[in-house]
Parts: C-alpha cells; sequence; structure tokens
C-alpha cells in the first residue's frame, strides 16, 4: 500500500484489477469525462495503457472502505511536458497527476477532493516535490473546483491540447506549490 488516510486508501495497480479498469472505462458516465465516450476501453487497451509500460508513471487504484473505486497515477514531469508548461530550466522537482472516480456512486461527496489532497500530501513529502502539475479540460468545472479546494490555482491556458471526443479542447495547467503547506 503507498498510502492510507483515513477511509481513503492507495495502493499499485495490480494484475487483478484489469477487470476493473475495463468496467470504469466503458462506462460511458466516466468517459465523458476521461478520454471520451467515443473512446471505450476494452482489456487489450487496459493491458496497452496500465501495463508493461516502461515510463516513470506510479499507476495505483484508489480504495474507499477497502472497495476499488478508482484510479491515480503520478509521475515526474518529462522535459516534454516541461517545455509545454514554461518550466525549462527550472530546477524544481516536479510531479503530474491525473485521477478519476470510477465508481460513481462515490462522485459527488467529496472523496475526490479527500483522494487529490491525499496525494498531494504523499508527494510533497515522500518525493519531495516542489510543485505539482494537471492540465484538465477548460470545460470541467466539478474537477476544476475539486482541485482549487485543494491548493491549485490556473497557470495557464493550452489551447486545443487534448483531443477528446473527436474535437481538439482547451485545458488549463493548474499548479500546487509546495511552499502552500509550510
Amino acid at each position: 500500500m503507498l498510502f492510507q488516510q483515513g477511509k481513503l486508501s492507495v495502493r499499485e495497480v495490480e494484475t487483478k484489477d484489469e477487470m476493473l479498469l475495463v468496467k470504469w472505462l466503458s462506462d460511458p458516465r466516466v468517459l465523458a469525462y476521461y478520454d471520451g465516450r467515443d473512446n471505450p476501453f476494452d482489456l487489450a487497451k487496459v493491458r496497452g495503457k496500465f501495463y508493461n509500460r516502461e515510463d516513470e508513471s506510479v499507476r495505483c487504484i484508489v480504495e474507499y472502505e477497502e472497495e476499488a473505486i478508482g484510479y491515480i497515477q503520478f509521475y515526474p514531469l518529462e522535459e516534454e511536458e516541461r517545455e509545454v508548461y514554461g518550466y525549462v530550466g527550472c530546477p524544481d522537482i516536479i510531479y503530474g497527476m491525473d485521477q478519476f472516480i470510477g465508481e460513481v456512486d462515490y462522485w459527488n461527496k467529496g472523496v475526490g477532493t479527500r483522494l487529490v489532497s491525499a496525494m498531494v500530501q504523499y508527494l510533497v513529502t515522500e518525493k519531495k516535490a516542489d510543485k505539482i502539475v494537471m492540465d484538465p479540460q477548460t470545460w470541467n468545472e466539478r474537477a476544476l473546483r475539486c482541485y482549487e479546494k485543494v491548493g491549485f490555482q490556473k497557470v495557464k491556458l493550452l489551447p486545443k491540447r487534448e483531443l477528446h471526443e473527436g474535437e481538439y479542447r482547451d485545458c488549463w495547467l493548474i499548479e500546487y506549490t509546495k511552499r502552500m503547506i509550510e
């Protein structure tokens, strides 16, 4: 287990989680916010995206009261993203993160806010992150409110950043800086 905070725990993805990811990522309600309803996942696609990858992402399952309810990943920001985001030459330790709650019964109950807050705390204390960044689509107001509650701030508009449901959508670069919790 990576960490536990109250009823919430985060552990690394295991092979046994494949079908959970297929379930969540073939649900149109989840896909409306993650990868698009026109892009459902089957087992082969889940295996390709979440398993046997040669990158530095740490892929995790989110549990609430010992029930798997979602997914979160974090990764040190690579040079290509540092360039796009405007961090070239910045000496800070910067992590990116992405997440979704796959069990829709847990939406709008504060679980996402607790998850993002707990992961920020983990990255700052355990990984010594100076900054944590995400790039949610501009129209995803629910996610943006969640992130802002935790302390993320909008830094930069990223026009036409992400292909979603057949069109390139604008995203916000949002940032959390370590100084906010010191």
